[in-house]
Parts: C-alpha cells; structure tokens; sequence
C-alpha cells in the first residue's frame, strides 16, 4: 500500500512539474515573440528616425492585424489601410472619440509643444439696412423700375431716399473664448445669423456696419478671417451630382492642411532630440491629415465616421432632380464640409435643423470634445436644443431684439434672470425659458416676486440690468 502511494505520488509529481516546464516554456516563448515583435518596430522607428525630415514625415508604421508591423508612405495609403488605422484609432465613436484627442493632445504636451488658440472679441458692434417698406418692398415690375430710377436719381443728388432704417444689432459687445462651448440663443429675428456672419467676416457688404471684430487682438484688415474661422450656415447647398465622400474630399482639398505640417514638423523634431518614440498609430494619423495631394484624405473617413455618414458615403448627395441622401444627412454633409478643413475657430448656425434630438447630441458632443482637448473656438446658435443638449455648453449668449441681454457661464444664466424678478419653473426646459422671458407675450408667466406687481420688463431693462450683475 506504502508502495502504492509512493508510485502515485511520484508520478502526480511528473505530471505537475511537466505542466509546469510547458507553461512556463509557453510563457518564455510568448514573451519571447512579443520582446521581439518590440525589437522590430523599435528598429523600424529607429530607421525612420535617421531619415530626412521630408522623408520623415511621409513615413509611419503600421500595425496589422496579426500583430505584424509595416512601414508605410502617408501619401498612399489605401481604403483598407485607412479603414484599418481608423478602427484602431476611433472603433466607437461615441467611446473612443474622447481618447483619440485625447491621445493627440498627450503627443504634443509630451514635448511642451502647446496649441493656439483663438480669442474673438467684438466691441459696439452695430448693423442695420436701408430698406423699402410696406408696399414698396413687394418685388413687382413697377417697384422695379421705380427702385432702379429712384436710384439713379439718389446717385445724382436729385432725389432723397425713401428707404427706411432697420437696425439688426444694436451696439452689442462680447467675447467668445477659447477651450469653451458657447451657445447661442434667441427668439426668431433676434439677429443671430448676422452676429455669426459678422463674426466669421462674411457679412453682407451693403449692410450698414460699425464696430470692431478682432481675433487675438488683430482687427479684420489684418489677417484673412476665412482661413482661420468658418461658417457653417443653415441653408444646405451641394452639388447634387457628388457622392457625399467626395462633397467632403473636395471641401478639404480646397481648405488645405493649415499649420499642421509646419507644427508636425517641430514635433517630431522635438521628439528626435528627447529620444522618444510616438504611439505609431496616432503617429500616421497626424502624418497623414498633415499631407497634401492626396485623392482621399484620412480626415475626410475621420469626419464621415464621427458624423454618422459612412454608410452613406458613395451616395450622391442629390437633388430635386436626383434622388439622394436624406434631409438629416444633408444638414451633416454641411456640418462635415467645414469639420474637414484645419480651421480653429467655428461659427455654426442652426446646425440642428432637420436633425433628430440624439443625433444633435452625438455631434455637439464630438464637437465639446475637440473644443476643450484641442483648444478650439465654436459657438452654436441652436433654436431648441433639448436639456440634455444644452447642458454640454459652457457659456450662454442670449440674444433678443438685436441686443446680448446675457452673456457668460451657463451655471449663472438662471441667477440673473431671479435677480431680475423672474424664475424658470422645475419641469421646464432652460433653453425655452430664455427664449420666452423677453417676450412680451409670454414673459408674465415667469414673474415669481410676491413683493411687487407683474410689469413688462423691455430688453433694455434687461441689458442694463446684467451690466450691473456680477458676470456683466
């Protein structure tokens, strides 16, 4: 029995110390292959390196999916290369989004490189038009030709003009900040696309207009607003015959690449001195949205994926003529068009229109990310964004009757309109109350203070009325 027990406790012995010789064999031999699959892209980063700076910055590494690594030339990666470094980089974009900028926004902090930012700042701004009224503005033949002779005659100093005044802004002044979301809001008329049209420098030349608009303190004569800011307009117009791939492509390879070659450059320069070797995925990505010329761009299938567009990419865009995409993804073609270019500082009019409520969210959501990790500038007029998509803003700018009656953190709006007399109830939503309370029609239901009777409070009482609130 003695006997016994020693032959099976000799051979329980055999076979746990031969599990344990395998498993440790096949723990050497996987740690072996993956020191060596290091080695290798180390050796490939180390060749990179030694190339010349041109060279340099076509070339990148990347990564199969049998963990293979593979040198590459930015200017010709293919559909299956690109689609291959985007679901590495981005899988799902509602998860992966913010670690991708993330990610960027490590690179370059890594080697004390910090990104510009925008300040855009407008004092006393005010627009207004000469127009015809009652009758007269009817576009009919006789008003036509009477319009075309009246002005001849006003050009010869023969005739007064019998147009009216129409003022839009009325000495409005403010700033939107950079690493901030702003919102803007108004009731209909207000002069909200007007503000943005003046802001982005493509505003209406036969509008009267005063003030300044500067950015970074550099007035508009100064620099060409439209390769540093973009506005995205709420009025949809393509060429029907385009896919909508190819609308985006065209839109990026007309806006250029901007400063980001010049600031890959230092980078990777800063990074040959300090020895350190990039996350070789981020590091193509950067390469490629670095690299003119090409037919398709990185970008272009980075923008169609974080919008919702791929699987409607190759469809033309249509037309009344030509059937195409949908309304709601025609609104993001149009928001992709100026996503694409390298511009820091965005201007978007009712991006919303046409949009469902989740689908808004998922886009101000992506752009929140981008403005407070890659220090951008955006502000947003929406018309009623939902609660959930209006507490993704930072700052609030309130627009009514061509004047900012508010204008900074959204946490404060709610107090300045209490210290006015007038209180947003629970169940509703803050975005329509902010809409509503300069109304004369419905501004009464708002009025809490007992201590008083209700009056009409005018959007002037409410402009002085924030001047002297802490914010103002």
């Amino acid at each position: 029995m003695d006997h016994g027990d020693d032959l099976y406790r000799t051979s329980s012995g055999l076979r746990v110390n031969s599990f344990s010789t395998l498993r440790n064999h096949g723990l050497e031999v996987f740690s072996r292959s993956r020191r060596e699959d290091d080695n290798e892209e180390a050796l490939k980063w180390a060749a990179l390196q030694r190339l010349p700076t041109y060279d340099r910055l076509r070339k990148g590494v990347l990564s199969g999916l049998q963990g293979d690594s593979n040198e590459v030339d930015v200017q010709n990666l293919g559909y299956e290369e690109r689609k291959l470094l985007l679901q590495r980089l981005v899988k799902v974009p509602e998860e992966d989004n913010e670690k991708f900028l993330m990610r960027q926004r490590s690179r370059l902090d890594r080697v004390g490189i910090d990104l510009p930012t925008i300040e855009v700042r407008f004092e006393h701004l005010n627009i207004g038009a000469e127009v015809y009224v009652g009758s007269r503005a009817l576009p009919t033949f006789f008003n036509f030709f009477a319009d075309v002779l009246e002005g001849f005659l006003n050009y010869l100093h023969m005739l007064p003009s019998r147009k009216k005044h129409l003022s839009i802004l009325k000495d409005v002044s403010g700033i939107i900040k950079p690493c901030r979301l702003t919102l803007l809001l108004g009731p209909p008329s207000s002069g909200k696309t007007t503000l943005l049209l003046a802001l982005a420098g493509k505003h209406d030349s036969a509008l009267k207009f005063s003030g300044n608009v500067t950015y970074n303190g550099h007035g508009m004569n100064e620099f060409v607003a439209q390769r540093t800011a973009v506005y995205i307009g709420q009025h949809d117009v393509h060429i029907g015959e385009m896919t909508v791939r190819e609308t985006l492509e065209f839109s990026a390879r007309c806006q250029g690449v901007g400063s980001r070659y010049d600031m890959l450059a230092e980078l990777t320069r800063r990074e040959k001195q300090a020895n350190i070797y990039p996350d070789s995925h981020i590091d193509l990505y950067m390469k490629a949205a670095a690299a003119e010329g090409q037919e398709w761009s990185i970008v272009t299938d980075y923008i169609l994926k974080i919008l919702g567009l791929e699987t409607c990419a190759d469809t033309l865009i249509g037309d009344e003529l030509i059937r195409g995409v949908s309304g709601g993804q025609k609104k993001r073609v149009t928001t992709g068009e100026m996503l694409v270019g390298p511009a820091n500082a965005l201007f978007m009019d009712e991006i919303s229109t046409g949009l469902d409520s989740s689908t808004t969210f998922q886009i101000v959501d992506s752009l929140r990310k981008y403005v407070h990790i890659l220090k951008g500038t955006a502000i947003i007029s929406l018309l009623q964004p939902a609660p959930e998509i209006y507490e993704l803003f930072d700052d609030i700018v309130l627009l009514s009757d061509g004047q900012i009656v508010y204008q900074g953190p959204r946490e404060y709006v709610l107090d300045f309109f209490e210290s006015m007399g007038f209180k947003c109830p629970k169940r509703k939503g803050v975005a329509d109350f902010l809409q509503e309370v300069t109304s004369k029609k419905d501004q009464w239901q708002y009025w809490w203070s007992i201590e008083e009777p209700y009056r009409f409070v005018t959007v002037s009482e409410f402009v002085k009325g924030f001047q002297s609130f802490h914010v103002g």
